[in-house]
C-alpha cells in the first residue's frame, strides 16, 4: 500500500484525499457502503464516475463519460476492473456525503398543508393500552434439595406461577441449554424475558438474565426503506422514545430499486449478500443508539419492522423473485415473528423480530403501517393516504372499506435518470424561484452548501418554475425562441442552465435537460394515474376526497402547490392535507407498544382490496392523459391556471 494510504492493492480498504472510503469488491472500484449509484453496478446510470490518479484499470466503454471526462482519467467505477496498484480519487459528485445530517434535516418549510400535530399522534396512541409483545418478570426461586428434587425448568416455571400467574409456556432451545447454568451464576435470582403469545403459540421463554432487570426492558421500531432506514429505541414500561437513528439502506449498492434488487438477489449469493448488508444497516442503528442512550443491547428484546413486501423478504432472507413476475404473488404476507439471530442482529440472545403485514407484492406492511398510525383504518371520512418514495403506493377508503395499489415512481424522486440529478444529501439543490421577468433562478441547497446536483424536491419545483415562466410549454419542451442565455444546446439536447460552473460545487455547470424533463413527467403521471384509477374504481370524483395524509421519505419535503402545478398530484384544497412524516415508522412503534396494535394492523392489510394497475386499462388512459403538464384536460387544474395566467 503507498504513502498515506492513498494506493489500492486490490484487497484493502483505503482512504483517499479528498473522497470517501473506497473498496474493491471482486477487482471492481466501489465507493465504501452505500455508493452514490442508481443502478445497481451495472454501469447504466453514469453516477459512480471515478479519477484514476495512477496505475492502470480495465474498463468497459460507456456513453456515461464525456470526453472532457476520459481524457482527465474518468472512469465507472462499477466497470472498471483493477489490474494493479492504482490510486483514484472521488469527486465531491460522486460522494454520498454525511448521510445522519441529511436524513436527519428537519422538514422543510411547505407552503400549503400540515403536519400532524402531537395532539393528533397522542390521541392515536392513546388508543391502544400499553401491551407490549414480551414481558421481563422478575423472580427468586429457592435452590434445590434432596427434598426439593424440581428440575430447574420445572423449578422456574412452578416459582414464574406463584409469583406472576405465568405457568404455561415454551422455551427456546438455546435458553434451555444454558438455564442451568445461568440460575446458578445467578444464585437463582433472575429475570425471565417471555413472549407473550402469537402467531398461534403461547407465551414463550426466550431469556435468563442474572439479577433483577425487569425494569430494563426495550423494544426497536423499524421502517426499512428501500433508499433509508429508521430505527427507534422505546421503553417498553414507559412508553418513552429514548433515541431516534437513521441511515441510508447499505443495500443502495446493488440496485436503487425493488426490481434490480429482485434481480441482483437472483444471482448467486444476492440473496445473502442483500439480507446482509440491511441487516448491518440495522446493526449500526443499534450501535449509535445503545451509544446514545447507554442501554445494553441485551436489554432490547424485541423488534418491529415495516417495510414494503420486498424489503421484508430481503431482510428475511425470503426468495423475493416472484414479486415481479405475473401473477406477482409473494411468499408471505403475513410474516411470524423469528429470532433477531437468526437475522444476524446484535440485540439481546433471544430477541424477536416481527415484520407487520402486507396486502400484495407491491402494498407492504410500510402501509399497513401508515394507515394504523395515521388512524385511516377508524375514520369517517374519505381518505387517501399516499406513500411517496422510490415507490409510489397509495389506499383509498376510510373505516368500512380500503382500496389499494402500487405503482412505480422511478428513480426521478431520487435524483436517478436525470443528468445532474442526486439524493436529498448536502449541497443537492432542494428548492427552486425563477424571476418570471428576468427569467433568472433563485436556488436553495440542503444545508446550504455549494450546490453539486438537483435532488427530486428541487426537480420538482424546477419544472413548476420552468413551466409558470413559459420557459417550457405543457409537453415539456424548451421555449428556445425566448433566446435567454440560459436556454441553450449541449449535443443536440435542449437545456436550462441553473448553476453555472464556477458557482457549483463540482466545478462543471448544472442543468435541467429536456430528458430530465421527459422522464420527471412520466415519474409524475404514473403517481396521478394511480390516484385517478383508485377513484375510478369506486367511481368517485376528486371532490370526493375529504382528507388526503401524504406519508414517505420524498413526501416530508414535497410543496402541494409545486406538485399540483407539474399534476403529480390532482387539485386538492390544502386544508384537506396533513403530511403524516414517517408513517412506516409511526406504525411500527405502535405495534411494539400494544398487541392490540398488532391485530389492528392484521386486521387493516386483510380488509385491503388490491388493485393490480400493470393489468388496469383504466390505469394506462390516466397514464397517457397525464403526461402533460398539469394534465392533458387543463380545467381539472383551475388554480395552475390562474397561477400561469399571472405570471404570463
Amino acid at each position: 500500500m503507498g504513502p498515506a494510504g492513498e494506493l489500492f492493492d486490490g484487497k484493502d480498504l483505503v482512504k483517499l484525499p479528498e473522497a470517501e472510503m473506497v473498496k474493491i469488491r471482486g477487482n471492481r472500484i466501489y465507493e465504501n457502503g452505500p455508493a452514490d449509484v442508481y443502478c445497481g453496478g451495472a454501469g447504466s446510470c453514469g453516477k459512480c464516475r471515478v479519477v484514476l490518479e495512477r496505475g492502470q484499470v480495465a474498463t468497459e466503454p460507456t456513453g456515461k463519460l464525456t470526453e472532457e471526462q476520459l481524457a482527465a482519467g474518468s472512469v465507472l467505477a462499477c466497470t472498471s476492473t483493477v489490474t494493479g496498484d492504482v490510486a483514484v480519487r472521488v469527486p465531491v459528485e460522486s460522494q454520498l456525503g454525511d448521510t445522519r445530517a441529511v436524513l436527519a434535516r428537519e422538514h422543510r418549510t411547505v407552503t400549503h398543508g400540515s403536519a400532524l400535530t402531537p395532539k393528533d399522534l397522542g390521541d392515536l396512541f392513546g388508543d391502544f393500552e400499553l401491551d407490549p409483545p414480551t414481558q421481563r418478570l422478575f423472580v427468586e426461586l429457592p435452590p434445590p434439595t434432596l427434598e426439593d428434587n424440581l428440575a430447574d425448568l420445572e423449578r422456574l416455571r412452578r416459582e414464574l406461577a406463584r409469583a406472576h400467574g405465568v405457568a404455561e409456556f415454551s422455551v427456546d432451545h438455546a435458553c434451555l441449554a444454558q438455564l442451568a447454568r445461568h440460575l446458578r451464576q445467578a444464585d437463582w435470582k433472575v429475570t425471565a424475558t417471555l413472549t407473550r403469545g402469537g402467531d398461534g403459540e403461547g407465551p414463550r421463554l426466550i431469556g435468563i438474565d442474572s439479577g433483577d432487570r425487569s425494569a430494563k426492558h426495550y423494544g426497536l421500531a423499524v421502517d426499512i426503506g428501500t433508499t433509508s432506514v429508521w430505527a427507534e429505541l422505546i421503553d417498553l414500561t414507559t412508553r418513552q422514545a429514548l433515541a431516534r437513528e437513521s441511515e441510508y439502506n447499505s443495500q443502495i449498492s446493488l440496485g436503487d430499486d425493488i426490481i434490480t434488487r429482485i434481480v441482483a438477489a437472483t444471482k448467486k449469493d444476492g440473496l445473502a449478500r442483500l439480507q446482509g448488508l440491511v441487516a448491518g444497516t440495522i446493526n449500526t442503528l443499534i450501535d449509535r443508539l445503545v451509544e446514545k442512550t447507554a442501554v445494553e443491547r441485551d436489554d432490547i428484546v424485541y423488534l418491529v419492522a415495516a417495510g414494503n413486501t420486498t424489503m421484508v423478504h430481503l431482510f428475511f432472507g425470503i426468495e423475493p423473485r416472484h414479486i415481479r413476475e405475473e401473477p406477482y404473488i409473494p411468499t408471505v404476507n403475513f410474516p411470524p415473528a423469528v429470532p433477531a439471530a437468526t437475522l444476524g442482529l446484535r440485540v439481546a440472545p433471544g430477541a424477536r423480530v416481527l415484520c407487520l403485514p402486507g396486502r400484495a407484492s407491491y402494498v407492504g406492511g410500510d402501509i399497513t403501517a401508515g394507515l394504523l398510525a395515521s388512524g385511516v383504518f377508524r375514520s369517517e371520512k374519505l381518505t387517501l393516504y399516499i406513500d411517496i418514495g422510490t415507490n409510489g403506493e397509495m389506499a383509498l377508503g376510510n373505516r368500512e372499506w380500503l382500496l389499494s395499489c402500487a405503482c412505480s415512481a422511478g428513480p426521478a424522486f431520487e435524483g436517478g435518470s436525470v443528468k445532474h440529478g442526486m439524493r436529498a444529501v448536502l449541497g443537492a439543490i432542494e428548492t427552486v424561484r425563477i424571476d418570471p421577468d428576468t427569467l433568472e433562478p433563485m436556488i436553495v441547497t440542503i444545508g446550504q452548501k455549494r450546490p453539486k446536483g438537483i435532488c427530486g424536491s428541487g426537480l420538482i419545483d424546477a419544472v413548476a418554475e420552468l413551466f409558470l415562466t413559459g420557459i417550457i410549454n405543457e409537453r415539456g419542451k424548451f421555449n428556445m425562441d425566448l433566446g435567454h442565455p440560459r436556454l441553450r444546446s449541449v449535443g443536440g439536447i435542449a437545456e436550462y442552465l441553473l448553476v453555472q460552473a464556477e458557482q457549483s460545487g463540482t466545478g462543471a455547470d448544472i442543468a435541467i435537460t429536456e430528458a430530465d424533463l421527459d422522464n420527471l413527467i412520466r415519474t409524475k403521471g404514473a403517481i396521478y394515474a394511480g390516484i385517478m384509477t383508485l377513484l375510478g374504481q369506486m367511481e368517485m370524483p376528486v371532490e370526493a376526497i375529504e382528507q388526503v395524509y401524504i406519508a414517505g421519505g420524498f413526501g416530508r419535503y414535497l410543496e402541494l402547490d409545486q406538485a399540483i402545478t407539474i399534476g403529480l398530484l390532482p387539485e386538492f384544497a390544502e386544508e384537506k392535507v396533513k403530511y403524516v412524516g414517517n408513517g412506516s415508522l409511526l406504525g411500527a412503534h405502535l405495534v411494539l407498544l400494544s398487541r392490540a396494535a398488532r391485530e389492528t394492523a392484521g386486521e387493516i392489510a386483510r380488509s385491503m382490496t388490491y388493485l393490480e394497475l400493470s393489468t388496469n386499462p383504466g390505469f394506462m388512459d390516466n397514464y397517457v392523459s397525464a403526461l402533460f403538464l398539469p394534465h392533458t384536460d387543463q380545467h381539472a387544474f383551475p388554480s395552475v391556471l390562474q397561477r400561469v395566467s399571472r405570471a404570463h
